[in-house]
């Protein structure tokens, strides 16, 4: 399966991106804190997961991405994914905060290495899905803004930047397109902007969905059932599948 999407990628662009956003995370991160290490045991707004399996997952990301970066498999199996981030989850904050800042690092030396020609090649990540190498920054981002929400420490999906969720809507889109478990959508904003996804026939026309582009976003991500989201024409709105 290959997956594209509408607007262009630069990855030197999009990796000074992705530092600024891992700085933020581990500014507000350090800030819990306070709270003591139960902080990082209490629940995420993931759920089954607390605050600690989405800082190893960050960390343990950040590794899979240099693995693919780097030519390599991105895990040694869904296995031992899961396994790697629940033995990390109950991790003190303090360890889980050097871990996501030294695997970040490490991404940025590795994506600093690659030459300019090379950010053309294709790679493979999960379950055979292969993309651009020019896109793992994006896909690191994704990771980053994303997982920030989730630590539910005062992030918000309205917080995040427009010229990230417009990205990860074209994004998010672009997996949904041709999915028969998804109903044709024409989703708009306010503002105008358009997109459209989903199946590609249906007799009564897509489902037209309207939204600020962050609340659109939120319910494409599965980061919401539809808040701030509306299907119009008297239409329900769809539920989405998992990605």
């Amino acid at each position: 399966m290959t997956e594209n999407a509408g607007r262009t990628h630069d990855p030197v662009r999009d990796m000074a991106t992705v530092r600024a956003a891992t700085d933020g995370l581990l500014d507000r991160a350090a800030g819990l804190g306070a709270l003591g290490d139960d902080a990082v045991r209490a629940p995420s707004a993931l759920p089954g997961w607390t605050r600690g399996h989405v800082l190893t997952h960050l960390a343990r990301n950040a590794d899979a991405l240099v693995n693919v970066l780097s030519g390599r498999p991105m895990y040694a199996s869904a296995e031992a994914r899961d396994a790697d981030i629940e033995a990390g989850a109950a991790r003190p904050l303090a360890e889980q905060l050097d871990d996501v800042r030294a695997t970040a690092a490490r991404l940025a030396e590795t994506a600093a290495g690659i030459p300019a020609d090379g950010w053309s090649a294709r790679c493979e990540l999960r379950g055979g899905v292969t993309d651009v190498m020019a896109r793992i920054p994006f896909r690191r981002l994704v990771e980053v803004e994303l997982h920030h929400v989730d630590l539910d420490a005062g992030y918000t999906l309205d917080q995040l930047p427009d010229d990230f969720v417009a990205r990860e809507i074209d994004f998010l889109t672009a997996r949904f397109a041709g999915n028969d478990e998804v109903p044709p959508l024409s989703l708009s904003t306010p503002a105008g902007e358009t997109w459209t996804t989903g199946a590609r026939e249906s007799a009564g026309g897509p489902v037209r969905v309207t939204g600020a582009p962050y609340a659109l976003m939120g319910w494409l991500a599965g980061r919401t059932t539809g808040t701030g989201v509306h299907a119009l024409d008297g239409a329900v709105l769809p539920v989405l599948p998992p990605l």
